[in-house]
């Protein structure tokens, strides 16, 4: 072997030895952006260290990639929002046991001038309306939770769209903060987090088109990355925290965080698991 060869393999070594150390007294969340964007985790993290000082990174880049990057070993702790997507992950052995952890709900944005259009329709009936009239529509496209959720609504009602020839609808491939700012710099609607829209502070004069219906529900889960399958995942620690953030004192916590007087999540763990 010669000694180019022996200095990679010490160099990869290092590497991993430090990776297996640095796990044990650290946490990393792979998360959906909506509780990023909302200023969440800047919330219940410093309420967390009070009790466990350990360190905690958290990368939010969306449901879809969150997924991705778990099943790498890159997480020791999932916190999404596609319970079809958390049900197949747990399904497939990457995760110990899935546990709902709180909720709030999707809702349609647009120009103020749009609310007379929409005025008492549902969900169904507005999208039926934006897809027959072309309206300008702006679509996350990245395999996030919210992206997921308003292909459902769209495949709900049997509607296709061409996102090459379609030029009424554009997808970003953006988290929902970009994604919110193009659709009000566009004069477009588009669906979103209500934490998320709460958060945003450039509004202008895009408001509230359609919420309260009960097919726009968002639930947020939680789940340990399973070690059989990540033997460098850090359960104990991640055991740790999703207990406490689905205790009586983290539900009411989260209950707890709001933003210009509203709610943004509502705590709904059970001891159940899923």
């Amino acid at each position: 072997m010669n000694k180019i060869k022996i200095i990679f393999l010490i160099f990869f070594q290092l590497i991993f030895f430090k990776n297996i150390i640095s796990r044990e007294d650290s946490l990393i969340i792979q998360s959906t952006t909506s509780t990023r964007d909302s200023g969440f985790y800047n919330f219940i993290l410093p309420k967390y260290r009070m009790i466990d000082d350990i360190k905690i990174k958290v990368i939010a880049s969306g449901t879809g990639h969150a997924v991705v990057n778990a099943k790498k070993c890159d997480a020791d702790i999932i916190l999404v929002h596609d319970k079809q997507s958390e049900d197949l992950f747990v399904k497939n052995g990457f995760g110990l046991y899935r546990k709902d952890l709180m909720y709030n709900d999707f809702i349609l944005v647009g120009p103020k001038s749009f609310n007379i259009n929409f005025k008492n329709e549902n969900i169904y009936q507005v999208l039926q309306k934006i897809y027959d009239n072309k309206l300008t529509f702006v679509s996350r496209g990245d395999n996030s939770g919210t992206y997921k959720k308003e292909i459902s609504l769209w495949k709900s009602l049997s509607l296709k769209i061409n996102t090459r020839k379609d030029r009424w609808y554009l997808e970003t491939g953006s988290g929902m903060g970009p994604s919110l700012n193009i659709a009000v710099n566009k004069n477009a609607i588009t669906l979103t987090d209500r934490a998320t829209w709460i958060s945003f502070n450039n509004k202008k004069d895009h408001t509230i088109l359609v919420e309260g219906d009960k097919n726009l529900y968002n639930y947020y889960g939680i789940i340990p990355i399973n070690p059989k399958k990540c033997p460098n995942s850090n359960t104990d620690s991640s055991e740790k925290f999703i207990n406490w953030i689905t205790s009586k004192e983290g539900q009411e916590l989260i209950n707890s965080y709001t933003k210009n007087g509203e709610q943004l999540f509502f705590g709904n763990s059970k001891k159940k698991l899923n």
